[in-house]
């Protein structure tokens, strides 16, 4: 998809969906950067990951591939495969953290990630030409 006013059609609910993938990103994106020292830092000592700041870089940089190749339609396709695969990661992630398979996301599960990734892989069929 090109960077045309269709890429930003809100009549079409797959544009909408894409849109909605991505600006999700953001918010998760903003809590890797700022802060001293960043607020996701501390869910990357507590998940086990080694050396955690590394990793929430890893992650940062993911994110916001996928957050702007799907908020700019660039290689949709990837750029939504590449978000899932960081949410399974995630909602893995989740589960070492609680030592179980928690689903609900209000009591720390992992329902937010698992839902999100599946929406980002409805997304990549959308647009897999």
């Amino acid at each position: 998809m090109s960077l045309d006013a269709a890429a930003f059609d809100l009549t079409n609910a797959a544009v909408v969906l894409r849109l909605i993938c991505s600006l999700f990103f953001f918010p998760h994106i903003y809590f890797k950067i700022f802060g001293n020292p960043p607020p996701a830092l501390g869910f990357f000592v507590q998940a086990g990951f080694k050396p955690p700041a590394f990793y929430m870089r890893v992650a940062l940089v993911v994110e916001s591939v996928a957050a702007l190749g799907l908020l700019f339609g660039i290689y949709t396709q990837w750029a939504a495969l590449l978000g899932a695969a960081s949410l399974a990661v995630a909602a893995v992630a989740v589960c070492v953290l609680n030592r179980s398979l928690k689903w609900l996301w209000n009591l720390g599960g992992m329902e937010f990630p698992v839902f999100w990734a599946i929406a980002c892989i409805v997304v990549a069929m959308l647009y897999w030409n």
